[in-house]
């Protein structure tokens, strides 16, 4: 501890131990607060990993926690110690929403992400000009550049590291078929696809159109995998966000939706046949 040091995963560690001591006191959330006479929104947000906690708070919930292991007493101070200041996207912090702010501390502990996206390229995936190309009829033109780099220095955490997650992506067809900036922009997004694919810790397949409509054909969503905790599922949109923790049930039928369309995508050398095919007819424009 701190696992890195970026507070976001320091606050994260706070939430996944602290939750599995009040657990393991059956002690409520509500009972919690009473005891210390906190109000409950503190103990959620705690919780949620969605703020700082200071080091006097954090000794509070040991003590009533009863956590007795020395070890992990200084580890939880000194997350709460990592817990505060600026994360690595404070740089773009106006063009970073609540709701993203809280997927993108989480996504920085995830040891595997799985995404799908029906339309467009996934932005992990993108390259600089199809991400500006993309962008550019829903963006300020001042925004744009920034917004670009946003996307390039998450995909530099998480697909150059070599400590990064896996990731698992399930392109549609409809997303490479569809010519963002143009032929060139498009053969080298291609181009750029096929590279990722071959990294050992990334793959990528591509649903065709035969698939017909599943239960995400509408609706883009990202599954985050831990080894400490339960899937997190992102609903993308205009107004995306974290689902509830409580909702399994919407969590399991994603990740059953995504085990459905991946056996139904086109993997490996069929794969990149598909992508050489696509490219070929862009060459012919």
């Amino acid at each position: 501890m701190p696992r890195d040091i970026d507070p976001s995963l320091n606050r994260r560690r706070l939430r996944v131990e602290l939750r599995k001591a009040r657990y393991k006191c059956g002690l409520t959330k509500q009972q919690t607060a009473n005891a210390l006479d906190w109000s409950l929104s503190k103990i959620m947000r705690i919780e949620a990993g969605a703020v700082s906690v200071s080091v006097t708070d954090v000794r509070a919930l040991i003590q009533q926690y009863e956590i007795t292991d020395p070890t992990l007493i200084g580890e939880l101070e000194d997350a709460a110690r990592g817990s505060k200041g600026p994360s690595w996207w404070a740089s773009w912090g106006n063009l970073v929403s609540p709701q993203y702010a809280q997927y993108l501390g989480y996504e920085g502990a995830a040891t595997s992400i799985r995404m799908h996206h029906p339309i467009v390229i996934p932005g992990l995936l993108e390259t600089e000009d199809y991400a500006t190309a993309l962008l550019t009829p829903v963006s300020d033109s001042g925004d744009i550049r920034r917004s670009v780099e946003l996307r390039i220095a998450r995909q530099e955490r998480y697909l150059d590291s070599d400590s990064g997650p896996r990731v698992e992506v399930v392109l549609d067809e409809a997303a490479v078929r569809r010519v963002i900036g143009g032929p060139k922009v498009m053969r080298q997004q291609l181009e750029h696809l096929k590279t990722l694919a071959r990294r050992p810790r990334v793959r990528i397949r591509l649903l065709p159109f035969t698939m017909g409509a599943h239960f995400s054909t509408l609706s883009p969503f990202v599954l985050l995998g831990f080894q400490d905790d339960d899937d997190l599922l992102y609903l993308e949109g205009p107004n995306g966000g974290l689902s509830n923790r409580d909702d399994l049930d919407l969590t399991v039928r994603y990740q059953e939706c995504f085990a459905d369309i991946s056996d139904n995508a086109y993997d490996g050398d069929r794969m990149i046949e598909f992508l050489d095919t696509v490219k070929e007819s862009l060459d012919n424009d």
